[in-house]
C-alpha cells in the first residue's frame, strides 16, 4: 500500500477539523451536506481603461498577465466586451478584463495567502467590510494595487493596477459565510470603526 504523500492545505485542514464542527453547533445542521463551502476563487482585472483605440498596449498585457499568474499559480484568460457601451467607450470584442477562476488546493492556498500575506500589507488597513456579501453568500472584494501580493517584484513592474477577488460558496447565506470566513481568519472591520 503506498502512503498518501498529498497533504492538506493548511486552510482546508482548519476548516474540516475547527470551522465545520462549530458551525455544526452554531447553526443546528445535522447533515454533512447541508454545510456551505467554498466552491471556487475569482480573481479578475480590468483593462478597460487601458484601451487605445481599442487596442491594448503588450506591455500593460503582459504586467496584468504576470501579475495575475504569479498570485494564482494560472494563466488568467482575456475576456472580450460583449457589447458596445458608448459611455465607456468600449466597442464589442475589445479587450476588457483578465480573469482566473481558482478551485480546489490552488483556491485554499490562495485565501490562505490573502488572508494572512496579503491584507496585513494592504496601508491604512482597518479591516474588510462584512457586508460585501450577496444573497447567495458570495463575498466580494478588492484591491487597488498588486503591491500587497509578497510574491510582487515592484521594481519590475510597470505599472500599478487593482484586481477583484470574489469567494464563491455552495449551500450558503450571508450569515453562514461571514461565519465561515471569520473563524478562518478574516479581518472584518469591527462596527465601531
Amino acid at each position: 500500500m503506498v502512503a498518501d504523500t498529498k497533504t492538506l492545505p493548511r486552510l482546508l485542514a482548519q476548516y474540516r477539523d475547527v470551522v465545520v464542527p462549530k458551525m455544526q453547533e452554531e447553526f443546528s445542521l445535522r447533515n454533512a451536506n447541508q454545510l456551505p463551502r467554498m466552491s471556487k476563487v475569482l480573481v479578475n482585472s480590468g483593462i478597460g481603461r487601458f484601451l487605445e483605440n481599442q487596442k491594448l498596449k503588450p506591455e500593460i498585457r503582459d504586467t496584468v498577465i504576470d501579475t495575475l499568474a504569479t498570485i494564482t499559480g494560472q494563466k488568467p484568460i482575456m475576456v472580450l466586451a460583449k457589447r458596445s457601451v458608448a459611455n465607456f467607450k468600449v466597442r464589442e470584442g475589445a479587450p476588457s478584463a483578465f480573469v482566473v477562476t481558482l478551485r480546489g488546493d490552488r483556491m485554499w492556498h490562495f485565501v490562505d495567502r490573502l488572508i494572512n500575506l496579503a491584507m496585513p500589507r494592504i496601508k491604512d488597513f482597518r479591516g474588510m467590510k462584512d457586508t460585501a456579501f450577496d444573497q447567495a453568500g458570495n463575498y466580494s472584494m478588492g484591491l487597488t494595487e498588486q503591491a500587497v501580493w509578497p510574491e510582487i517584484n515592484m521594481a519590475r513592474v510597470n505599472f500599478t493596477h487593482g484586481m477583484n477577488i470574489n469567494i464563491c460558496f455552495e449551500q450558503s447565506n450571508p450569515e453562514m459565510s461571514r461565519f465561515i470566513l471569520r473563524e478562518l481568519g478574516m479581518p472584518f472591520a469591527h462596527k465601531d470603526d
